[in-house]
């Protein structure tokens, strides 16, 4: 076993208890345990599962981005300064203040990529699990909390004639290619990379002020747009059909829980921002963000207490 396996081994007996739980639950709700179907809502709800898990880390990921926007014009300022300035010491200056710059606004310029570096451990080991479920089948061992029987269920399984345990690149290389696989497997890849790119460009033409859209880390954001949906859809090849259906629906996630964010909390100043407040507007709202002016606000009557006199007191008569 190698150090990534090592690494990868309590996140696969993770990933491994959550599928045997939800296909057990699936299939004494009636569903065919060793239908395709059940284990693609098994993969599903995995997804449903470590994605709500996350929520907290997307909620970070929101606040560290929205930092970093806030500090664009303080970073913009510090290259000004140091603009022109090639020498050692000034390069070491210029870092040192970015650095001091990152941490007063507690951010960094990796912030964004955290939900997917939290999330790539489950990922890789989801690939272990269902990527060894042809070799474990043929030995007669099971993976963790998926024992042999679980196994060979799993790679016997199919949805619409597409084995869930095989690869786009593993058909085309066995002289003898599946069309149901590289059908579902292309159109798995194109939802994949597509999702992920949508997810990407509506943040930079939503949820982005105008400084940040002009700001050094723009060429950033801008190379993420293009990369990852790249790398994901030429690694997409060699994924098992129960891993396109896992990233799938976990990018599915991410663009509708961006979405609901984009639209509902923006970042001030973006142009989600402006929408949202031209939607509140038409509804008679204040913008978002801003109270209600001395003239909106109808001050509350109080009136005034009055004083109860108390009835005068009667000297009693001397016997």
């Amino acid at each position: 076993m190698n150090f990534i396996d090592t690494l990868l081994t309590p996140f696969r007996y993770v990933v491994s208890w959550i599928l045997w739980a939800f296909h057990e639950l699936f299939s004494f709700m009636g569903m065919d345990p060793n239908s395709g179907w059940t284990w693609t809502l098994s993969i599903i709800f995995l997804v449903l599962l470590v994605r709500t898990a996350l929520i907290p880390v997307f909620v970070k990921q929101i606040k560290a981005q929205r930092a970093m926007q806030a500090l664009q014009p303080d970073l913009k300022k510090l290259q000004a300064k140091y603009k022109g300035k090639k020498d050692q010491l000034s390069q070491q200056a210029m870092i040192a203040e970015q650095r001091a710059l990152f941490k007063t606004h507690k951010t960094n310029p990796l912030s964004s990529c955290l939900p997917i570096l939290v999330q790539m451990p489950f990922f890789f080991a989801l690939f272990r699990v269902l990527n060894s479920a042809s070799q474990a089948n043929n030995d007669n061992v099971g993976i963790g909390a998926l024992s042999a029987q679980h196994i060979q269920s799993f790679d016997k399984s199919q949805i619409f004639g597409a084995p869930l345990s095989q690869t786009f690149l593993g058909t085309i290389n066995s002289g003898a290619a599946n069309v149901s696989v590289i059908v579902i497997a292309l159109i798995m890849i194109i939802a994949m990379t597509g999702s992920q790119f949508i997810t990407q460009k509506q943040i930079m033409t939503k949820n982005m002020t105008k400084e940040a859209l002009e700001g050094p880390f723009m060429q950033q954001q801008k190379m993420m747009l293009y990369i990852l949906p790249l790398v994901f859809g030429i690694g997409g090849i060699n994924f098992p059909i129960g891993v396109l259906i896992y990233w799938t629906a976990s990018n599915v996630w991410t663009l509708g829980q961006q979405f609901y964010v984009i639209r509902n909390n923006p970042t001030p100043g973006s142009q989600a921002a402006i929408e949202l407040n031209e939607r509140r507007a038409a509804k008679g709202l204040p913008p978002l963000g801003q109270k209600k002016t001395d003239e909106e606000i109808v001050p509350e009557i109080v009136e005034p207490k009055v004083q109860r006199s108390q009835p005068a007191r009667k000297n009693r008569k001397k016997k």
